[in-house]
Order: structure tokens, then C-alpha cells, then sequence
């Protein structure tokens, strides 16, 4: 038997997910965030520069999965960002056969510096926010993001 309210209260959910995810995926947000970091980079690799910095080691297949791309196209871009220096390329721990992905030096210093600008860009969109409710979002996020995790299979909380 449906509940309504609860049925009510996860499309509301739903409908806030799709407009961050909207949000944080756009061009814009990403162009935003480059020009405050006064970092220039190709918008399609940021998301993957962020990635590997996050998740890495990190193979193709796995990236491309979080980005929603086709896994020969992220192969590509990742060779953009390593002929740039930003991050490097080795044998898994796990598998030899799949070449992981990891933060080079200059391209930890690139997303040190994109992490600082989104800092700045979301202090000012929490600025009418105290620190309570701030904690109590990250907490249920968090919270929302290893229940994801968990129905689809995956294993762990959230990397952070």
C-alpha cells in the first residue's frame, strides 16, 4: 500500500535532486566556478579533473560511469589531462590489466584552488544559514547519499 504523504514528500525530494544535479551539472555553474578559481580549463574535463582528485586511483570505466560518458570518450579527455600534466596514469592495485587514474602535483593544485572558489560561491549561497542547519545538510546528505549507494549495490559511505 502507497503512502501519500511520504509518496508526496520523496517526488519533492526527487524534484529538488533533479534541480541541484541540474545545477551543478550546467555550463554555467562550471564556467562560474573556473573564472572564480582563475583556472583555465576545458569545461568537459573539469568534472573529470575533480573526480580523479576525489576518487582516485580511479579507472575509465568507473569514471565514466559517474560522468554518464562513453567510457572511450572519458579515455580521451583523461590523455588531455595528463598531456597537461594534471594527473598520471598507473597500473590498478587490483586489476593490471586497468590503467587508474591519479592527481598529479599541478592538478592537485588546480582543484585546491576550484575547491577554494566553490568555498567562496557557497559561503555566500549560505550566508542566510546558521551552522546548525548547515550540519543537519551535510549529515542528511550524506545520510541520503549512502542510502542511494546502499539500494544500488554499492558498499561503504560516501568518500566525503
Amino acid at each position: 500500500m502507497q503512502n501519500t504523504p511520504i509518496s508526496d514528500r520523496l517526488r519533492a525530494l526527487h524534484g529538488a535532486v533533479l534541480d541541484i544535479v541540474g545545477m551543478m551539472n550546467g555550463p554555467a555553474r562550471d564556467e562560474l566556478i573556473l573564472r572564480e578559481a582563475e583556472v583555465r580549463l576545458d569545461r568537459a574535463l573539469f568534472p573529470l579533473l575533480v573526480l580523479v582528485e576525489r576518487l582516485g586511483p580511479i579507472g575509465v570505466v568507473e569514471l565514466a560511469d559517474r560522468v554518464g560518458r562513453d567510457y572511450t570518450t572519458v579515455s580521451r579527455q583523461l590523455g588531455k589531462l595528463e598531456g597537461q600534466g594534471l594527473i598520471a596514469r598507473q597500473p590498478s592495485a587490483t586489476d593490471k590489466r586497468v590503467r587508474a587514474a591519479v592527481i598529479a602535483p599541478p592538478g592537485k593544485a588546480m582543484t585546491d584552488r576550484i575547491d577554494a572558489a566553490r568555498d567562496r560561491l557557497l559561503r555566500a549561497g549560505f550566508a542566510d544559514w546558521d551552522e546548525q542547519e548547515i550540519d543537519a545538510l551535510v549529515r542528511l546528505m550524506g545520510r541520503f547519499a549512502d542510502t542511494m549507494r546502499a539500494a544500488e549495490g554499492g558498499a561503504g559511505p560516501h568518500p566525503g
